[in-house]
Order: C-alpha cells, then structure tokens, then sequence
C-alpha cells in the first residue's frame, strides 16, 4: 500500500541494491513526479536519459560560462539510483525534477571538502559523494555506514552494506518500502547523534530540496511525490522547517553563470582510487549485481574464466566449478547471506590463479573495476570546440576510449598525419587525449607513436580551450600567437615552433617565427642559445616531413649555430662540477643539432662546429668533463685521428693532473654515451692509459674520484663490463702517456684500424629497413650528412672509430655479417 505524504527513498549512490529497491518502490508507488538530488539546470537534459544513445556511465557536467575550469560532475552508472529514477519516470511519461543546489550557486561557492565532488587539479564543484551518507561533526567528518556496521558487529563498512543491502536480491521482502523505512529510521538516529555536522553547505543544501519538495506537493499533492535523495539527507526532508527559515539561508548566495550538459563517464572514475569520490571501489562488480538475472557468483566466476582464457592461462569448466564451490563454502563458514567479493576474489587466488596475485591483478582492473566509457547523443549541448572535435574523431575514426590503448602513426599516409595533426592541435591546447610514446617516430621521423586514454576531465579542458576558438585548428592557432606573444625564454618558443609544425598551423608560423627572432636577438646567452637549437633542428626535419616551407626557420637556426660557435669556448671556461654537467648536456644537443641542419653545406657550419670542439678539447680552462666529451665527439665524426685521441688521453691521465680532473675527463671521454665501454674494448692503447693511470692514483685520493669512475662504468652493459674485466685480467700492454704506438688488434678477430667502406655498407640497408628509401633507386648512393645523421639518430648506429671489422673473416662472409646488421 503507498504510504501517505511524500515518498522519501533514501539511497546509496551507485549502489545496485538501493536502484532494485528504487524500482520495485516506483513501481508500487506510482508518483506523479519525481523528484531527485541533483542540480536543477539538469531539467532540461532529463528527456535525453530516454534517448537510445545515451548509455551509462555518464555524468551532468557544469560549468562557469566565464571560467570553464571551475566544473563539476554528477556522474550516473546503470546500477545508480537516479539513472533507474529517471528511466523509470521516462518509462512511465512521469515528470522528474532536480532538487539540489543549483550549479549556479555551487560553482560560486568555496572549496569545502564536503561531499562535494572535487575535480582533480584543484578544480572544484558541488557533485555527489559517496550516497551523501558522510556527515561532519565538530570538524571530524564521520561515516555512517561505519558507525552502523560496527552497531551491528562488522569492521568492514562495505561488507556490511552488502550483506543488507546489496545481496538481498529481488523478491525478497513483501514490502517494497521497507528497506527505505529502516534506512530513514537509522539516519534519523545518526542525526539525533552527530547533528547536521554543521557544515553550512549541507545546510543549504537541505533548504533548497525543502523549497522545491513543498512546490512539488503543492503542485501534484502529497501522495504524489517521491524523492530520490542520500539517505543521510533523509531527516532534514521530514524535520519541521519553515518556508522563511530556508529561504533566508539561500539568500545572499553568490552565484556565476553555468551551462549544463551530459557528457560520457567511467566506472574507473566511479572508484574511491580514481580521485572524484564517488563512494565504490568495485563498479565493475557493482554493475554485474545490478544486471545478473540470477546466480550472480556463477555468472561472475564465468566472466572472469572468459578473461583468463583469453590471457591465454588455462581455465577450464572444473576450474569454475570449484570455484563456485569455494567461494559458497567461504560464504558461509563467514556467515554472509551470499559469496560477496572477498569471497569470489579469494575463490580465483586459489582456483583459477594458482595463488598468484599477479592475474588477479588483471581481473581486479579489467572486471572488478572496469574500463565501461559511457556514451552520450550528440543531440547532448555542447560547446562549439567539442562539437568539431567530435566530427573530426568520427571522420578519422579515432574513437574515444577509457582504458590506454598505443596507437602508431605512418605521417606518408593522409588519415594517419591528420591523426597526428589532432593530436598535436590537442596537446597545444592542453588537452592530453595523446601522450608521445617511445618509439621509431618519436625523433621526428615519418613515424609517431602515441599513448591515447580519453578521461572524463578532457571535456572540460575542451571547455576551457573553447575560448581560443569554435573549432580545433582556429583554437590551436589563437592558442599557439598567444603564447608566443608572452613568451619571455627563447627555449620556449622555439619548442613552441616545434609544437606548430607538429600541428600543422600555418597561419601562427609568422607570429611565432617574429618572436623568435626577436627573442634570438636579445639573448646573449650561450646556454640559452645552445638550449634552443635542438628544438629548431628537430622543427625542420618535421618540415620536410610534413611537407612545411622552413626555410625562414632554417635561416634563424642557422643563426643560432654560429653564434653558438662564437660563444661556446669561453662560456665553457672556469665552470664548476655542476656547471660543467649541465654544459655538457648542451654540448650533446648542439652537435647532434648541426649534424641535422639542412644549411651545414651552405654555411659550412660542420666544419667549424668542429674547430670549436677542437678548442674545447685542448684547452686547460676547460673542466675535464667537457675536454674529454669535446674530444670523443671529434673521434667519433672521423675529425680527430686515434692517435691524437691517445695524445689528449695520457695529456689528461698523466701525473701531473689532480685525480678529480682526471676522472672527469674519463667520464666525459667514455662515459653517458652510446658505445663508450666498446670503446675501451676495441683500443687497447686507450685501454692501457685508463688501467695505468687508475692503479697510480695514491691510495689519499682514490675515494675522491671513485663516485666518478663508478656511475661512469657502471652506466655499461654487463657483457661489456664483463670483457673489460677479462682485458684487465690478462694485462693488456700500454704505453707511455704521449707516446705513439703500433697499431694492433684489441682483441682476437679485430682488425687494428676502421674499415669505412665496409662500415658503410650497411648503411643502404639500414635505409631500407627504416623505410627512408625502400623502392629508390638511387638508395645507395644516399650517403650524404643528412642522411647518415637520420640513421644514426634513429639506430643508435654512430660511425665510431672502435667498430673495426674482424680482420680474419672473408670478405664475403664479413658481407653476410654487415647485412645481418
């Protein structure tokens, strides 16, 4: 029988057996309204809820019109209360109204750390939290499902709440309003308890349901009206409240312009982990309680057999049998009305895991939490921006997904640089859908690879980037001027240059190109010049790729170079530990960047790029990390002979060199790059200078350089490590420091000296395997610096003096070796 008085249905937010008991209450109830907490801007988006494309999870987005940042979420699974509420009065053409604070006041509000939803980042809103069963007291914030479970002897809330709530299943009780009375009543003792908690957001709140839950009765008459709220807001709907005193708590509020719309959500974002608060740990489960017609345990420990299966672990129909068994063994030796979570999850360690918490970690995200992303019809409002993001994601079949997915990119192909292009324009906007990955592309090449999660904050940094523009280029391009305008560091715009050939954004080059220039200008300072130039490098390689005129760009970096060159020697002078490290890291950069410039030829920038490194290499004032680097860089581009290295070598490992600065020429020499342990293995002059002058260091000064000599050596492969030590061992011969020696082999096999022909050979298939210059015709005459630069960037294959080809292989089995190569 409908009880008389308005139809208060206390609930759980999210909780599958609160939205059962929601239903069989409606449908005995039969209201003539329906009133649910949320925020009232959402009436007009209830009629979508009955659309066919919208599914859950989804959530009510609100945001200031004039700060998009400042947002919240009213997010809604299938097995949430207020989804079943508006289906069903949808179902039943019955009107639903929301009765909580609107957006408009809760978005003006400050902070509280209520139960209000807070977006991650700092961004804050006035969502829902955990069913509104939290309340507050005295500052110390209580729950009461805590409070009620240790009332009736369990220590676990959650276990609790499952054993009376959610594993009672449908038909078990004859009277549908039955469990809303029982939770009321002890709602109503927790608040004679701890109060209202004091908390004047709560309280406002409160007076604004009591204001639209008496219109509602005086529209549509007592025995009418059902409200679908937290229970914890239960007793303030049924306490005796004047229509003065609540409106004279809401006025005064302050209060800012919102929008509203649905947007896709989670069931990661429904967990307690995920950040937002939204009161489960296990929406997965939650969601498969919610739609298991019967036998929930079976049909679970099924899907989690399927899951395992195509891991590839064996599972078979015995191994869910005995699963089943277990789990309902557990289940009542622990006295639960049915096997919850803990039992099934227990019941899978033993039986389908083998004890092992490793696949279960897999079902735990893949099942008990979940990778659901809801969707919404595009009939949803949106901004302008998401709208064409939204036709563009379509056109280039780039769907939005929740779980973490790699996507590679071939930029030769029209959809996929248009993919690359979207995701570029999006990053520029700070709208992390994709995140670089490691891979071939991501030096610059014609291949990229990406990390793509689509979270539910993107649509409102969508939001937020709507103000640069209506669609995604003119919001990238407004976007990228804007920046180059306050750009202050000529680091930064020239990465912002390189964000723009990226995106493809034509139309901001010149601004962007005029700051630079202007930036270039005035800055005299060599870390900083040395600091831009890779970017600018990378920029144009990007441009042949894409197809972009860089030849402006080309001349700035140029530029750059030389002055780069000018004031390099003397920067380098004088510098302490720290900056000398930090000049080193510079160094790298420009000597890879000049070996990229497409101007090289014309300004002859690789030969003095290496006169300066000459320079560095032989100059005293010079810290020894920076000689030593300046010193293996020539040696590895052929511009240093060996034996002027095996000079450079004893000159900074002799006697009369402080063991600091001599370790520091070492680490410079053979240390933090590619192929320095090789090095020593391959030259057995260098090798000898090392292991004479280490076993001379006075006992005084030997725990002085060992912190260097470790992280030097100790950044080598084992196996590397390994033949260094059986060298050592067997007491390779060394020379005096500054005196010549014969050139012979290191190690058995090895011819004493570079074989550069052979060397190259493997260049042209190196091209081929890249796909640089698969089908060419002309693929092995290819050998110019541009090219080999490309190769070796993206290979780690470096032209060094210490890859000799074995001296005793014929010359066409040496042939089959380079090709495998």
């Amino acid at each position: 029988m409908t009880p008389r008085g308005p139809l208060l249905l206390g609930v759980r937010h999210h909780g599958p057996g609160s939205a059962r008991a929601v239903l069989r209450a409606l449908d005995a109830a039969a209201p003539g309204v329906v009133l649910v907490e949320g925020p009232p801007e959402g009436d007009a988006l209830v009629a979508l809820a009955a659309d066919e494309a919208m599914r859950p999870p989804v959530a009510l987005l609100a945001h200031a019109v004039d700060d998009p940042g400042r947002a919240a979420f009213w997010p809604m699974a299938e097995f949430s209360p207020e989804w079943v509420a508006l289906r069903w009065a949808s179902a039943h053409d019955v009107p639903v109204r929301f009765i909580d604070l609107p957006a408009a006041h809760s978005l003006a509000l400050p902070s509280e750390d209520g139960d209000g939803e807070a977006k991650e980042g700092g961004e804050e809103g006035e969502g829902e939290g955990e069913g509104d069963t939290s309340g507050d007291t005295g500052g110390l914030r209580i729950d009461p499902l805590a409070v009620l479970a240790e009332a009736a002897g369990y220590d676990d809330p959650e276990r609790w709440w499952e054993d009376v709530v959610e594993h009672q299943g449908p038909g078990r009780t004859g009277d549908p309003f039955a469990p809303f009375d029982a939770v009321a009543g002890a709602m109503g003792a927790l608040r004679e308890e701890y109060g209202s908690g004091g908390d004047r957001r709560d309280l406002v709140r409160e007076a604004h349901m009591r204001i639209r839950l008496r219109a509602a009765r005086k529209e549509f008459g007592d025995d009418r009206v059902a409200v679908v709220c937290g229970a914890w807001h239960v007793p303030a709907l049924t306490g005796t409240y004047t229509a003065t005193a609540d409106r004279a708590l809401l006025k005064g509020l302050p209060k800012v312009r919102a929008e509203m719309t649905w947007v896709p959500w989670t069931h990661r974002r429904l967990a307690r982990h995920s950040g937002y608060g939204a009161g489960i740990d296990s929406p997965g489960w939650y969601g498969h309680l919610f739609a298991a017609p019967d036998r929930p345990v079976e049909r679970w420990l099924t899907k989690v057999a399927g899951l395992l299966r195509d891991e590839d672990r064996m599972v078979s129909s015995a191994h869910v049998i005995e699963a089943v068994r277990l789990a309902e063994t557990l289940a009542v030796m622990r006295g639960r009305p049915l096997a919850g979570l803990t039992e099934t999850t227990d019941a899978i360690r033993a039986v389908m895991c083998d004890g092992s918490d490793v696949p279960l970690s897999l079902v735990h995200d893949r099942l008990v939490v979940g990778d659901v992303l809801g969707e919404v019809p595009d009939a949803a409002p949106a901004v302008p921006l998401q709208r064409d993001l939204a036709r563009i994601q379509r056109t280039l079949r780039l769907k939005p997904e929740a779980h973490e997915r790699e996507l590679d990119l071939d930029l030769r192909k029209d959809t996929d640089a248009a993919k690359s292009r979207l995701l570029h324009r999006l990053r520029l906007l700070g709208v992390g859908w994709g995140v670089p990955g490691a891979g071939r592309g991501s030096t610059g090449t014609f291949r990229e690879s990406w990390r793509l999660c689509w979270e539910p904050e993107l649509y409102v940094k969508v939001a937020e980037a709507g103000v640069w523009g209506t669609t995604v280029l003119a919001a990238a391009t407004a976007r990228a001027e804007s920046r180059a305008v306050a750009a202050t560091a000529l680091a930064e715009v020239t990465a912002l240059a390189e964000e723009c050939l990226l995106a493809e954004l034509p139309d901001a080059l010149p601004v962007v190109m005029r700051a630079l220039a202007d930036r270039a200008a005035l800055d005299a300072d060599v870390g900083h010049l040395a600091q831009a130039l890779p970017a600018l490098a990378r920029s144009l390689r990007y441009g042949d790729v894409r197809s972009t005129d860089t030849a402006a760009l080309g001349e700035v970096a140029a530029g750059l170079a030389e002055r780069v060159c000018v004031g390099l020697p003397p920067a380098c002078a004088g510098l302490d530990a720290d900056g000398a490290a930090q000049m080193r890291t510079y160094l790298d950069g420009v000597h890879t960047a000049i070996g990229l410039l497409p101007a090289v030829r014309d300004r002859d920038l690789a030969a003095r790029w290496g006169a300066v490194l000459l320079k560095l290499a032989a100059r005293d004032t010079v810290p020894g990390l920076l000689r030593g680097r300046a010193a293996r860089l020539l040696l590895d581009d052929g511009r240093l002979p060996e034996d002027e290295a095996a000079r450079f070598m004893g000159l900074a490992l002799s006697p009369g060199t402080p063991p600091g600065d001599a370790a520091a020429w070492i680490e410079g020499f053979v240390g933090g790059a590619p192929g320095g342990g090789m090095l020593l293995v391959h030259d057995a002059r260098l090798l000898g200078l090392v292991d004479a002058w280490l076993t001379g260091v006075p006992a005084e000064a030997f725990t002085d350089v060992l912190p260097l000599l470790r992280r030097t050596f100790s950044a080598y492969e084992p196996g590397v490590r390994r033949t260094l030590g059986e060298l050592v061992r067997r007491g390779p011969a060394a020379p005096e420091a500054g005196t010549a020696a014969p050139h012979e082999a290191a190690a058995p096999g090895f011819a004493p000296t570079l074989d550069a022909a052979r060397a190259d050979a493997v260049l042209p298939v190196l091209r081929l395997l890249l796909g640089t210059g698969a089908g060419r015709a002309d693929v092995r005459d290819q050998t110019d610096v541009r090219d080999r630069a490309d190769v070796r960037e993206q290979t780690g294959v470096r032209e060094e003096s210490h890859v000799r080809a074995p001296a005793h292989v014929p010359e066409q089995a040496h042939a089959t070796t380079e090709g495998k190569r």
